[in-house]
């Protein structure tokens, strides 16, 4: 499928993929596409930086190829490396065969049939299908070296080999980089990135998004649901919910045939909303019946 021509198709594309986007998340992701730069994704976890890559390569109809960071990331891992073993069964076939052109030999072991390709080399290869979707994700897991060397990938799309040389992609892929900012990410990676900071939707985005991904609720309980959750994000938590634990927790409520929010109920599955002893402690109780007071109030008063 061609890229989207305007802001208004990218919003479409994404809506195509169930992802309900804001008009400047739409406008970021439109010039990303047609710049042809990398898109660098920051916000709270939960709040579905890591779907976009999916809905772009879903709705493109092409390949997403995900780069999952963590801390001690290397290049043999995430570029390439070379596959030892085969090496040597060459190696010892040639010694078998009586072969004494070291030099030769040792351009033939480091040959592209030796070479592994990891995610981001996978990414520089052709497709029939068009350039791929490159997630790299949770970038902020990663060491600084490993940040450095993506420099070269992000700006130049390409990759140095030193047995074999520079390899080029001859159409850059579609790159998506996400971090929670659990640090910050160096000023170097992200003057190569369009930027766009990925909130916690407001109400009405939020019911949307509930419609489509847990459409098995009624209309009443989506509402209600919205409205406590968006009310929790107000109070000092450790970790506020994101969309991800808002549709985890809807589909706990629908499993137990839930039609409306009681005390009881919500305080027998706060642990699908959140996830840490100390926030649960906090909003159990009088906390949670506050807020569903609060609710029922403004639903009375918009009647």
């Amino acid at each position: 499928m061609n890229l989207p021509s305007n802001i208004d198709e990218t919003v479409d594309l994404l809506a195509r993929g169930n992802y309900v986007a804001d008009r400047s998340l739409a406008t970021v992701i439109f010039l990303a596409l047609k710049m042809g730069r990398p898109l660098l994704l920051e916000g709270e976890a939960g709040v579905g930086k890591t779907e976009i890559a999916k809905v772009l390569a879903d709705a493109l109809g092409r390949r997403l190829i995900r780069l999952q960071c963590y801390e001690g990331l290397d290049t043999g891992a995430a570029v390439y490396e070379w596959n030892y073993q085969a090496q040597m069964i060459e190696i010892r076939l040639a010694e078998a065969e009586g072969v004494e052109d070291r030099a030769e030999l040792g351009k033939d072991v480091f040959s592209e049939r030796f070479l592994i390709r990891r995610p981001i080399l996978q990414a520089l290869a052709p497709a029939v299908e068009g350039p791929p979707v490159l997630l790299i994700d949770e970038l902020d897991r990663t060491d600084e070296p490993f940040e450095a060397y993506l420099l070269e990938v992000l700006s130049d799309f390409q990759v140095s080999v030193p047995e074999i040389g520079t390899i080029k992609a001859e159409h850059p892929p579609i790159v998506i980089v996400t971090s929670n900012r659990t640090r910050e990410i160096h000023d170097a990676l992200k003057r190569r990135c369009l930027y766009h900071w990925v909130d916690y939707p407001d109400a009405a985005r939020e019911l949307a998004i509930l419609k489509l991904k847990a459409p098995h609720a009624s209309e009443n309980l989506s509402r209600e649901i919205v409205a406590f959750v968006q009310k929790l994000r107000s109070l000092d938590l450790y970790k506020n919910p994101g969309i991800a634990e808002t549709i985890d927790w809807t589909d706990a409520l629908t499993a137990l045939d839930a039609v409306s929010l009681d005390r009881e109920v919500v305080n027998d599955t706060l642990g699908a909303l959140l996830k840490y002893q100390d926030d649960i402690a906090r909003v159990a109780g009088s906390e949670a019946a506050r807020i569903l007071e609060e609710i029922r109030l403004a639903a009375r008063a918009a009647e």
